[in-house]
């Protein structure tokens, strides 16, 4: 596999993505200091698409309540294994369709910045699963201690396209026990999750917080998180802060008891939107971006 390394030029700082394996931001490291979890690495993810790294969660992040979803006039019927369709372990589809898709092109590849795209148009597989043409490129630029990735949306035939994706950045500090990492989050609202992680409609507001992660697990689900908003963990001199720059009023934090991570998850919808019609989409003639920004310090 073609694996890109990308470095800042004001720093020590280097991330890797690989093109050929679902476009996946596989490491980043500080003073050679690995900041993501690594967890079954890019072998598990390309066979089984378990995550790791900074994995792009497209067309839509998180879960979906069914096989069976309607959008702009469409009604989709997913077949599980095929067309890039992954169960989890409540037999609902999860995290879309590219997980280790093989079929990103480069389009511009330097010292630190690499764009790749998809044409989904192009892919009788991936339209089944999501039959709405258009491109996607994912942009990254590293620079300033800053990981700035960008990924645009544009329609290539006449249907609108419905914006559901979500990124899923594992970070983690390995010098530091995870009982002294230190969680900063922004107000937002946070939504109530049934047994199966699909949000009820019920919900409540969030005040910003900065706490100790200590024994705490998290797999919530928000919205109305603000423009701008920054989530962080910190520990042991090193700071890691997630910046939802535009285009990502949901978020998801996961950080399970048995791994050492924390993940603040930018969605430009919130979970099973696209089954329930809770999204934004992109006209044709138009294109829709969304960025979000990891910093180092």
């Amino acid at each position: 596999m073609h694996i890109v390394t990308l470095r800042d030029p004001s720093s020590s700082i280097q991330a890797q993505f690989v093109p050929d394996a679902g476009m996946i931001g596989s490491s980043l490291t500080d003073s050679g200091v690995q900041l993501l979890g690594q967890r079954g690495g890019l072998e598990a993810y390309l066979a089984d698409g378990k995550t790791m790294g900074i994995p792009i969660l497209y067309p839509w992040a998180n879960r979906l309540g069914d096989n069976i979803y309607a959008a702009q006039g469409k009604t989709v019927t997913l077949t599980p294994g095929r067309g890039g369709v992954r169960l989890d372990p409540n037999g609902l589809p999860i995290h879309g369709v590219l997980a280790g898709y093989r079929h990103w092109r480069v389009i511009t590849e330097s010292a630190n910045e690499l764009t790749a795209e998809v044409d989904f148009g192009a892919d009788p597989e991936l339209l089944a699963s999501f039959p709405f043409p258009h491109l996607l490129a994912l942009s990254v630029r590293l620079a300033e201690r800053t990981l700035t990735m960008r990924a645009a949306v544009t329609p290539t035939g006449r249907m609108s396209v419905p914006l559901c994706f979500g990124f899923h950045p594992y970070l983690q500090l390995p010098e530091v026990a995870r009982s002294e990492w230190v969680v900063e989050t922004p107000p937002m609202r946070r939504l109530d999750l049934n047994e199966r992680g699909l949000p009820t409609g019920a919900s409540s507001r969030q005040q910003a917080s900065i706490e100790p992660l200590g024994d705490k697990t998290f797999d919530d689900g928000y919205d109305e998180v603000p423009k701008g908003a920054v989530f962080a963990v910190a520990g042991g001199g090193r700071r890691i802060e997630v910046h939802f720059d535009r285009g990502y009023p949901a978020a998801q934090i996961f950080a399970p008891p048995t791994e050492d991570v924390v993940c603040f998850e930018p969605m430009a919808a919130p979970t099973d939107a696209l089954r329930c019609g809770r999204y934004r989409f992109v006209r044709p003639g138009d294109s829709a971006v969304a960025q979000f920004s990891i910093r180092i310090s």
